[in-house]
């Protein structure tokens, strides 16, 4: 049996184009005409090979968690807990301040979102919660390895990373630079318990 009409648009460019103009403008700031315009197809095309808006938006966040946002889950490789750290910061810097990205999607998304757009904000949510529980469960495994002193709180201390990285995209929106949020990591970052800093409250 033949198959359906082949699309006549690149799927996969289509998707990463609406998301720089979800980025930035977030979802409730997002027409479906600006999404038409800048994905160069019409309406009957996104509704069928992508659903609504906010099925086209869950797609683009998965796309932004597996590219742009991907180095906080491949920083949880790294061999130290520290360096999971630096990482995870590092890269919410770079992200946030290049000129070329407006900020961080997903802290944007969950804040901005009116009552009638809960299920887009829980959604981004349920995505950061999950990505808070990797890291916790990287921090425990770390404790259990004696990487972290034996009374750490892996679950506050996944919080305090993800409350500074929240921190630093909101800095970045207020204009700080580059450097001037790397000298916050490093403060994050001499402050960490371990064998390097023993000295350090465990807690966070």
């Amino acid at each position: 049996m033949a198959g359906g009409r082949p699309r006549a648009f690149d799927e996969d460019a289509a998707l990463d184009r609406a998301l720089e103009v979800f980025w930035r403008q977030g979802y409730e700031g997002t027409a479906l005409s600006d999404l038409t315009a800048a994905m160069g197809i019409n309406r009957p095309s996104l509704y069928g090979a992508f659903g609504n808006k906010e099925a086209l938006f869950r797609r683009v966040l998965d796309r932004y968690v597996d590219g742009p946002g991907g180095y906080s889950a491949a920083a949880l490789a790294e061999p130290r807990a520290r360096d999971v750290v630096a990482r995870i910061l590092g890269g919410a810097v770079e992200l946030t301040t290049d000129s070329g990205h407006p900020g961080c999607l997903s802290v944007r998304n969950a804040q901005a979102c009116g009552p009638e757009c809960e299920q887009v904000r829980r959604a981004v949510v349920d995505r950061r919660n999950a990505g808070l529980a990797a890291l916790r469960a990287r921090l425990e495994r770390a404790r259990d390895e004696g990487d972290l002193p034996p009374g750490a709180d892996p679950a506050a201390l996944a919080r305090y990373v993800f409350t500074v990285s929240d921190g630093i995209a909101s800095q970045a929106a207020s204009d700080a630079t580059a450097d001037e949020l790397r000298k916050v990591v490093d403060l994050v970052l001499a402050a960490w318990p371990g064998q390097g800093n023993p000295h350090a409250d465990p807690g966070c």
